[in-house]
């Protein structure tokens, strides 16, 4: 028998030895002190104290035995001796394993480490589990499997745990940090008729009441300005989006997306908003604006620094810095034929000219930038949703904020004019015109005020 399997085996057995007993493996309700973060800041010597969790040390000393229970706010140890539970308890306490869920009730007392713990007197088993600690037999070195089976890795990882408490930690920031600036936070319908907000393959489903095809929202852009053509002046929506494209470091087919709007505002305002929120957020959550990156191990790879203000280039001239000063000067033909010889880079054939641009920016600046970084005035074709620069229309107003080699935000002054909007989304369209979000444009053409509008993906 494998290890896994025999261990599974002598696990069962236990169940069944504990049902032989009278003991129900998978318990009631337990009423606690609290958490075990609660019960460890209401510790005090002598006080009777309850706490649950789940068992993740246990430490045989003969007589005596120390375990630790562990819930997602912290660890507290426990106290076993058969003097203290009797000697029946302590038959069912030696049915327990790693991973099992009790309650307990004690006194507390320091041992002689100083370490807070609780004399058990009486405890309950809440929950057996059937499976070992994965450390125990493959550990967590599968890293699909530490994705497909997060409770597992929450389980055995503290960095996991970690990592997840700060993310509930950020999002509950976030909403602080913009609610006290007067914006209000808004949902948005997830099922579409038409996906839109960007560019990206939509998942799509069928209303068997309805008759109607429609779609898993791929951007709640389009939604979040009709309300400012409603009259709401600062709104906010953290959302799931789904998008039926690959899978990689960079995208996940549903994710967490934070999107603001601002009425009478431009992407100036709006990449200020952004630089804000996230040095107020870092120094809020990591204490620090210097933020160590690490690798899958745990490594520090390098550290970035959010100090402010943060760098502002324009577009154009970041392409220049990488591809040559005059590559916005010579043909179509020589911009390809330069980028795939002389800077070493893959361009497909069916490569539009902007997007061999792009292509140059993306592998040559974006990638090789860790510090922030606000790439400002983008081709118009990029960004279909914003408006276009006043001294060059080959140019819109907007932002793309690069942190660590990956763009972290765009940011748009945004497009209001409805004929400019519809020629602009005809052009994306294609052929494809009933993607063509006509309600949007109805809206549009009702009046919407000029406003800044940012993105930030959330997902980790």
């Amino acid at each position: 028998m494998e290890p896994e399997n025999e261990l599974i085996a002598q696990r069962r057995e236990k169940l069944e030895a504990l049902r032989a007993r009278g003991v129900e493996p998978f318990g009631r309700a337990f009423e606690t002190s609290g958490s075990i973060a609660e019960v460890r800041h209401a510790f005090k010597e002598g006080e009777s104290l309850r706490a649950a969790g789940r068992i993740t040390a246990h430490r045989d000393m003969g007589k005596s035995h120390f375990v630790d229970l562990r819930d997602a706010t912290g660890r507290i140890q426990a106290y076993f001796h058969e003097k203290e539970v009797g000697a029946e308890a302590m038959e069912i306490f030696n049915l327990l394993d790693l991973g099992d869920f009790i309650g307990v009730e004690g006194a507390c007392f320091l041992t002689k480490t100083g370490e807070p713990t609780l004399k058990v007197r009486k405890f309950e088993v809440l929950a057996k589990s059937l499976r070992p600690p994965p450390e125990k037999w493959h550990g967590l070195q599968d890293v699909e499997a530490r994705y497909r089976q997060r409770y597992v890795d929450l389980v055995a990882n503290e960095q996991s745990r970690e990592t997840f408490q700060k993310r509930i930690a950020i999002v509950r920031e976030i909403r602080r940090f913009l609610e006290d600036r007067g914006f209000a936070e808004v949902e948005t319908p997830i099922l579409q008729t038409v996906a839109g907000g960007a560019a990206a393959a939509p998942f799509s489903t069928h209303h068997k009441a309805l008759g109607l095809d429609l779609y898993l929202r791929i951007a709640p852009e389009l939604y979040l300005k009709r309300l400012l053509v409603g009259g709401f002046t600062k709104v906010f929506e953290l959302n799931r989006n789904f998008r039926n494209e690959g899978i990689s470091r960079k995208h996940n087919p549903e994710f967490t997306m934070l999107e603001v709007y601002r009425a009478y505002a431009d992407f100036e305002k709006m990449a200020d908003l952004i630089e804000e929120l996230i040095c107020n957020v870092a120094e809020k959550i990591c204490g620090s604006l210097e933020i160590e990156h690490r690798d899958g191990e745990g490594k520090v790879v390098r550290t970035i620094n959010l100090k402010r203000p943060w760098r502002r280039v324009r577009y154009v001239d970041l392409v220049r810095e990488v591809a040559g000063k005059d590559w916005f000067n010579i043909s179509s033909e020589q911009r390809r034929a330069r980028a795939s010889g002389e800077l070493k880079l893959e361009i497909l054939p069916q490569l539009a000219d902007f997007e061999v641009t792009q292509h140059v920016f993306e592998k040559l600046v974006e990638e090789k930038t860790f510090e922030p970084l606000f790439v400002t005035h983008c081709p118009k074709e990029l960004v279909p949703l914003a408006k276009q620069n006043a001294a060059d229309s080959s140019l819109v107003d907007v932002y793309e904020l690069i942190i660590n080699g990956v763009e972290m935000s765009p940011g748009y002054t945004e497009l209001n004019d409805p004929d400019v909007q519809r020629q602009r989304l005809l052009e994306q369209a294609g052929e494809e015109t009933q993607k063509i979000d006509e309600d949007f444009l109805l809206a549009l053409e009702h009046g919407m005020p000029p406003a800044g509008g940012f993105g930030l993906a959330l997902t980790c």
